[in-house]
């Protein structure tokens, strides 16, 4: 699996360890698209225009909250970036949802956490045909038609 991560400054040490932690995991080749921009919305653009082109199989992004990198990646057409607070989400943004971004609080979530959203993001994929088939089949047929 093809991942891109990225950050704000904030996050740095956060990123590192996550990319630490899929190479030792095994879970992906991770790019890193970096943290110098204090604008978070810069990177956030990047990994999710990155990821909707399909040059990566997911992304991966961490500010403060996870809040301000999620609005911004999901401003990009075929980029599905879900907030992840805890396994569950970390579940349900893959299985029910089909997001291809996940993004992280570095002040919100703690180490351990993290790793976990992070690797049952990485390792579960979307039921075609499940119920929620048709609420991703909506979203992403705005999506698709918006200009």
């Amino acid at each position: 699996m093809k991942i891109v991560i990225g950050c704000d400054p904030n996050a740095e040490k956060e990123k590192q360890d996550l990319i630490r932690f899929i190479e030792e995991q095994k879970l992906g080749e991770v790019t890193d698209f970096g943290s110098e921009d204090p604008i978070y919305a810069n990177v956030a653009i990047r990994v999710g225009e990155a990821v909707a082109a399909k040059e990566f199989d997911r992304g991966i992004l961490l500010c403060g909250t996870g809040i301000g990198v999620s609005i911004a990646a999901n401003k990009v057409k075929g980029a599905y970036a879900a907030l992840l607070t805890d396994a569950y989400s970390a579940e349900r943004a893959r299985l029910s949802n089909d997001a291809n971004v996940a993004c992280m609080g570095a002040f919100t979530t703690g180490s351990k956490e993290r790793e976990l959203m992070t690797k049952i993001f990485l390792t579960n994929e979307f039921v075609e045909g499940c119920s929620s088939q048709p609420k991703v089949d909506a979203f992403v047929k705005y999506d698709m038609e918006r200009k």
